[in-house]
C-alpha cells in the first residue's frame, strides 16, 4: 500500500510566498548514485520561516529491484512500491510545491542529484536553490564528534520515530532546520562558499523577504535608506549572489554601516553585461550615491589631446575641453590626466618633453637616465618612436568610428545594442531579435542617449578586447 498526502495548513500557502520560503525534504532510494539508483520515496515538508504550511509524502516506483540490503535499511520493500506512483505521475505535484522555495535537505547533493536526475529523465531542468543542514550544521552548531542525522538528533533532543524513512528523516531535518534558523536570525539564505546571511545589523524596516525576489540574472541594482534617498548602486551578472554578499555578513566598516542603512533594494535587468556596466556607471554619475566612491564625476574638463610637430614626431599635450576638437581620452581634472600619461609614457617609453610632461629645454630628465630613446634631441627617428605613440593612441581609440554592437538582451526574444558614432558614446536600448539597421541614425532611434566620457569608453573597449567574441559589431 502506498502512501500520497497534500495537506495545506493554510488554504492559499502562496500569500506567505512574499518571504522566504524552503521545501525541506528527504528521500530514500535503491541505491548511494544517482547514475545507477531510483527513488523509492520522497517527503516534502513546505516551511516559511516559522511553522510548516504543506507537506508532500509518497512512495515512489522506482522502476527496478530494491536489493535486500536497503529494504533491511529503510523498510521499504518491491511488494511496497508494486503499485504506488512512478515518479513521472507525481513530478508536477513536487515542481508545484518546490516552486519559488530553497531546497533544504541533511547532505543535500544527494537528495537534490536524485531529483534533479529523476527530472532529467523526463527532460524537465528542475533548478532550485539548495541549503544543506550538514554543512549549516557545522557551522552553527560547532563542536560535535560527528554531523550525522542520528547524531545531532541525539545532541538536540530530536525525536525520529521513522529513522531511514522519508517523513521520519524529513521531519526530523524540520527540527532541525528551525533551530538552525533561530541560530541565525530567523532566516537562511543561500550564499557561496561557506558564507552565512546574517539578519545581525539590518535596519529594522528591512524586509528579508524582498531579497527572495531578486533574481539570479544580468542587471545593475540599487540600495535606499529610510529617507528613500539612493545610496549605492552596483551591478552584477548574478544580482541576487552580488546583493547577499553585500548584506550578508560584511566584515569591512564602511559595507558595515552601509548595511545598517539599507531599507529597499530595486533592480533592472540588462540581459548583457557590456549594458550592465554601461548602465551602473552613467547611473552612478547621474545620482552620486554616497556610497559609491568611484565614478561619481560626470564633467570630463581635461582632454588628453594627439598632433605630429613639423619634424615629424607625434607630440601630446593635455588641455580643457572646449568641444572644438575631440580629445583621444577625456578626464575629470588635470592630475588624473597627468598622471595616466605618465603612467603610458612609462608603459610605451615615450618621451616626457614630447608629451608635454616636462618643461626642459635640452633632454629630457628620462633620456639622462636612459628610460628616453632621444626623440626630444632628435637622436630617434620620427618612424621608430611614432611607432610605439601610434600604438598608445590606439589603446584609447576604437577600431572603427561608427559602429553598433549587438549583445544578448533581457530574454530570448531580443537584444541589446550600444552605439558609437564618430568615436563617441551615444547611448543603448533594446531591440527585438532579427531587427536591423540601415544606418546608425536607425539606431540612435531605439537607444536611450548618454554622455560620452572616459569610463564608458575604456568600457567598450575592454568588452571587445576581452568577450569580443561574445559580441556582434557592424560597422557603418
Amino acid at each position: 500500500m502506498h502512501l500520497i498526502v497534500s495537506i495545506p495548513f493554510f488554504a492559499d500557502y502562496q500569500k506567505y510566498r512574499n518571504s522566504y520560503m524552503y521545501t525541506i525534504i528527504d528521500i530514500e532510494t535503491t541505491g548511494g548514485n544517482f547514475k545507477n539508483g531510483k527513488i523509492t520515496e520522497v517527503a516534502i515538508y513546505l516551511h516559511d520561516g516559522h511553522r510548516v504550511v504543506d507537506e508532500f509524502v509518497s512512495l515512489i516506483n522506482p522502476e527496478q529491484f530494491i536489493p535486500p540490503f536497503i529494504s533491511q535499511l529503510t523498510g521499504i520493500t518491491n511488494q511496497m512500491v508494486v503499485n504506488a506512483p512512478k515518479f513521472y505521475e507525481v513530478a508536477k505535484q513536487i515542481v508545484e510545491i518546490t516552486k519559488g522555495s530553497i531546497f533544504v535537505a541533511h547532505n543535500a547533493s544527494f537528495d537534490y542529484g536524485f531529483i534533479k536526475a529523476e527530472f532529467e529523465a523526463l527532460g524537465y531542468d528542475f533548478d532550485r536553490e539548495t541549503l544543506c543542514t550538514v554543512k549549516l550544521s557545522r557551522k552553527l552548531l560547532p563542536g560535535l564528534d560527528s554531523y550525522s542525522l542520528g547524531n545531532i538528533c541525539t545532541a538536540y533532543g530530536i525525536s525520529n520515530d521513522a529513522r531511514h524513512r522519508a517523513a521520519g528523516d524529513a521531519l526530523a531535518t524540520v527540527q532541525l532546520f528551525e533551530i538552525l534558523l533561530d541560530k541565525n536570525g530567523g532566516v537562511i539564505l543561500p550564499m557561496e562558499g561557506s558564507k552565512l546571511f546574517s539578519v545581525k545589523g539590518l535596519h529594522p524596516d528591512f524586509k528579508v523577504g524582498k531579497l527572495s525576489e531578486l533574481p539570479h540574472k544580468v542587471g545593475v541594482y540599487y540600495f535606499y535608506n529610510d529617507k528613500g534617498d539612493l545610496i549605492y548602486i552596483g551591478k552584477s551578472k548574478d544580482i541576487k549572489k552580488r546583493v547577499l554578499t553585500h548584506l550578508g555578513n560584511p566584515k569591512a566598516q564602511k559595507a558595515v554601516r552601509m548595511k545598517q542603512e539599507v531599507v529597499d533594494v530595486t533592480f533592472e535587468l540588462t540581459g548583457s553585461e557590456l549594458v550592465a556596466l554601461l548602465k551602473e556607471s552613467a547611473e552612478i554619475k547621474k545620482n552620486k550615491p554616497l556610497y559609491n566612491k568611484t565614478q561619481k564625476r560626470n564633467r570630463m574638463h581635461f582632454g588628453l589631446f594627439c598632433f605630429k610637430d613639423r619634424k615629424g614626431y607625434l607630440r601630446f599635450h593635455i588641455a580643457r575641453n572646449d568641444g572644438r576638437v575631440n580629445p583621444i581620452a577625456s578626464f575629470e581634472s588635470d592630475k588624473a590626466a597627468r598622471d595616466f600619461l605618465f603612467q603610458k609614457v612609462e608603459e610605451y617609453t615615450l618621451c616626457q618633453k614630447l608629451s608635454g610632461l616636462s618643461n626642459s629645454t635640452d633632454a629630457c630628465f628620462q633620456y639622462q637616465i636612459k628610460q628616453c630613446k632621444g626623440a626630444c634631441i632628435h637622436l630617434e627617428a620620427p618612424v621608430d618612436y611614432n611607432k610605439r605613440a601610434k600604438a598608445f593612441v590606439e589603446e584609447l581609440a576604437f577600431e572603427f568610428n561608427n559602429f553598433l554592437m549587438v549583445d544578448v538582451g533581457r530574454d530570448v526574444n531580443e537584444n541589446s545594442v550600444v552605439v558609437v558614432q564618430d568615436g563617441r558614446f551615444k547611448g543603448f536600448g533594446w531591440v527585438q531579435s532579427g531587427a536591423s539597421f540601415e544606418s546608425l541614425d536607425d539606431a540612435m532611434t531605439v537607444i536611450q542617449s548618454y554622455d560620452d566620457n572616459q569610463d564608458a569608453r575604456i568600457i567598450i573597449h575592454r568588452y571587445l578586447k576581452e568577450k569580443k567574441q561574445d559580441v556582434k559589431v557592424y560597422t557603418f
